[in-house]
């Protein structure tokens, strides 16, 4: 049955705007389209694009996050602390100078062009939570500039839209075996239903995978995700319905502070695989260093053709729960019991808020807390250079009894918006304009809590009373955004201009459920935000220029609001004005970009203390707040050239220069910290009959971590496959695919923070085995 398809305006002009490099099924062969081929050089539009292709995808086992897809596009730099992006903490991106870490989230993250939410790690979900990787189609990666479109109010730097596939007209069924180094190892199911009523289609997948961290084998990642998708083709409507469940836990890879820990040996991240009994020492095990996740994402979209009005509508829900853990080495001592023990050592008792008046270390047999010995000195070392007397059990009796915490910092978060997008287009003279407008609104809420749970027996293991002993804090985060925006575009037959505006409402709260009088809320609306833009074809061939200008905006995070004594009248939204120029060649078997760049960054957010702290401040408790500090300016050049060589080779290569620097008062001039000068990556890959392979090679320039310079390095990935067309009866196809990531087994420092860096992933081989029944 011929399945009814239709390229409609809105799809390439607002669709495909936002993020969405296609909108409609494009996976089954059988399936008609006139959709064109996303390329890795990027869409005819007037600022910086680049999508990813088949061969990147290839480049990344099955096992790793999606967000690995993206990496070797200009301009991005992904970092994570093992392969398969098991590890949230450790994980970073950059884009011409902005971040998203532990402590800056600078880009902003759309999944089939809806917002992610933030992608902090506190609470927040980057695309890896919404997609599993058999099911993302492709990612566009839009550098600067961006679409008017696009929703984020966190996109200073640019925008990374993660795209699902949709559903093939055949039923099928797609099972798939990954095995890996490190215990790696991933079962993946995608059921096709062909089609279930008249012209409309649908799959839905399950997969589990789990593997150890790379340095001992003492930590675990485990994921189950579940997805489902269902797409309907009407007369005059296309109805789209996506869902995703993602649970994930993972043992985290810690930073290491300075080169001289990273030469000493550089396969260590100062985490350990074994108890000591010593709470000091065991606050770094690398067990109780996790984070605990749920992501639950669903939305329901309509495309339809209203009278000359091409109209675009989806809405979405979203939630996501866990929680964030640590081992201090201590009880935190929050009642004052007297003479009668401690009854934060009691099961059964929970204090709830109240201030801190001490620590417990270690306590005789009748509960009560021990003094170290006058005079004595700690012989401890490990970890933080070792901490003093309370903390070893050397400066108290034999008899001693140490204890400890398991701090649990969990996370709630309820998201329900909607998206409405509709373009019109006429005729003036022999000149086509086209008016396109929209808007997003979206009712946010995160919750945070924190708990502390007594460790049962410190001597033992780090097994945790689930009951908690205090309630530090408990407090929700309603936030609420109003997007809406308005643009021309006039095709002059020699040039399309295009002239736009838009504006972000943005009301921050913080309720704090055990005292009201640390309420806080501040408005963060942007000024209307203007863009604009040209694309002109050259007289000669396949050549066009183009030239962007936009202004970006970021809202005032939640987690400003978070310090009870914030003031917010000292911070502002955090801004950028974007200049994209370019010129781009697209020839069969061909195709080229160059683009110049300049960004100025400006009201930086960022914390700032005046107390120093030794190792983790566990209690948060060194004084300090968010200000508005100076800014960055950057400017340089991406190039990408994609080639094919033969019908059988392909040849890949891009190159960025990117110059960021602070404007800080006292830093003006100092390279942004985690950001690259250069990077380049060349890629060949081959295809001829059943058999493929690739290799692409990675090079990142010196970066800064503000107290040392991390070096330059290389990292290549290698992959080998071949694919069998109906080996047997009942088998439509079987695809056996080696990847190898980092193949000459690089010793390098991966993500970036302030004075520390996390030591990048080894080599790493896995397996893949994919059948279609």
């Amino acid at each position: 049955m011929k399945v009814t398809y239709k390229r409609s305006l809105l799809a390439l002009s607002v669709l495909s705007a936002i993020g969405a490099p296609v909108t409609f099924a494009e996976e089954a062969a059988s399936v008609p389209s006139e959709i064109e081929e996303v390329t890795v050089i990027g869409r005819s539009v007037s600022y910086a694009n680049n999508a990813t292709d088949d061969s990147m995808l290839k480049q990344q086992a099955s096992l790793t996050s999606v967000l690995a897809a993206v990496d070797n596009l200009p301009g991005v730099l992904i970092n994570e602390g093992d392969t398969f992006g098991s590890d949230d903490w450790s994980t970073s991106i950059s884009i011409r100078g902005f971040q998203v870490d532990l402590s800056q989230q600078q880009i902003g993250i759309t999944v089939d062009g809806i917002a992610n939410g933030n992608s902090n790690y506190g609470g927040g979900a980057k695309a890896n939570r919404y997609i599993d990787t058999e099911n993302l189609r492709a990612v566009e990666v839009s550098q600067g500039t961006a679409d008017i479109a696009s929703r984020s109010n966190e996109a200073l730097g640019g925008t990374l839209n993660f795209t699902t596939i949709n559903p093939g007209v055949d039923e099928q069924l797609v099972v798939s075996g990954t095995t890996g180094d490190f215990g790696a190892q991933k079962m993946y199911m995608r059921l096709e239903t062909g089609e279930i009523a008249p012209n409309t289609y649908a799959w839905m997948s399950l997969s589990s995978q789990n593997n150890n961290d790379w340095m001992d084998g003492v930590g675990e990642a485990n994921r189950d995700h579940y997805a489902a998708k269902i797409v309907s083709y009407l007369d005059d409507m296309d109805i789209t319905a996506y869902m995703s469940y993602d649970d994930t836990h993972e043992d985290n890879y810690q930073r290491i502070y300075g080169l001289s820990q990273f030469e000493q040996n550089p396969e260590w991240d100062q985490l350990t695989s074994d108890w000591t009994g010593i709470p000091y020492v065991d606050q770094s095990y690398r067990r109780g260093w996790s984070t605990l996740r749920e992501n639950w994402f669903a939305y329901l979209e309509a495309n339809m053709t209203l009278g000359a009005v091409e109209v675009k509508a989806n809405a979405y829900y979203h939630e996501n729960s866990g929680r964030g853990d640590w081992i201090p080495p201590y009880i935190v001592d929050v009642t004052n019991d007297g003479t009668n023990g401690h009854s934060e050592l009691v099961h059964g008792n929970t204090a709830l808020g109240g201030a801190v008046l001490g620590q417990i270390f270690f306590v005789d047999a009748n509960g009560m807390s021990l003094s170290p010995e006058a005079g004595c000195v700690s012989s401890l070392t490990f970890p933080y250079g070792g901490g003093g007397a309370q903390y070893d059990p050397a400066c108290y009796p034999d008899n001693a009894i140490p204890v400890s915490s398991y701090r649990h910092t969990n996370y709630k978060k309820q998201r329900a918006g909607i998206n409405v997008d509709a373009v019109w287009t006429t005729t003036i003279g022999d000149m086509e304009n086209t008016v396109r407008g929209g808007l997003w609104y979206e009712d946010y809420n995160r919750e945070e809590t924190r708990s502390w749970q007594k460790i049962i027996d410190s001597t033992v293991g780090y097994e945790f009373d689930h009951v908690p002993y205090w309630i530090q804090y408990s407090r929700e985060f309603p936030v609420e955004t109003l997007m809406f925006y308005v643009e021309d575009e006039f095709d002059f037959n020699v040039a399309k201009v295009r002239v736009g505006a838009k504006q972000f409402n943005v009301d921050v709260e913080k309720k704090d459920r055990f005292d009201s009088s640390k309420n806080l809320a501040v408005s963060s609306d942007s000024d209307v935000l203007l863009s604009a833009g040209v694309v002109a074809p050259l007289p000669v061939e396949g050549v066009e220029v183009f030239a962007g200008y936009a202004e970006n905006y970021a809202a005032i995070k939640d987690v400003v609001l978070e310090r009870d004594d914030a003031d917010l009248s000292k911070v502002e939204p955090e801004t950028a004005e974007n200049i994209d120029v370019g010129i781009r060649y697209s020839i069969p078997g061909l195709n080229a970009s160059l683009t110049y760049y300049s960004i100025s960054f400006e009201n930086r957010i960022r914390f700032v203390s005046s107390e120093d702290v030794t190792g983790i401040d566990f209690l948060e408790s060194a004084a300090g707040g968010y200000i508005n500090d100076g800014g960055i300016e950057s400017d340089g050049i991406e190039m990408a050239v994609d080639y094919q060589v033969t019908d059988s080779l392909g040849l890949y290569v891009s190159y960025t220069y990117n110059n960021s620097e602070y404007t800080d008062e006292g830093s003006e001039g100092v390279q942004v910290i985690g950001t690259p000068e250069d990077m380049a990556v060349v890629s060949l890959d081959y295809q001829r009959g059943i058999y493929s392979a690739g290799l692409s090679t990675k090079y990142v320039g010196e970066r800064s971590a503000g107290s040392f310079t991390v070096d330059a390095y290389s990292v290549s990935d290698f992959y080998l496959g071949a694919t069998l067309e109906k080996p047997v009866s009942g088998i439509e196809q079987i695809d056996v695919r080696l990847t190898i990531n980092n193949l000459m087994d690089e010793s390098y420092l991966g993500t970036i923070a302030t004075g520390a860096a996390w030591i990048g992933a080894p080599r790493t081989t896995a397996l893949n085995f994919k059948a279609i029944f």
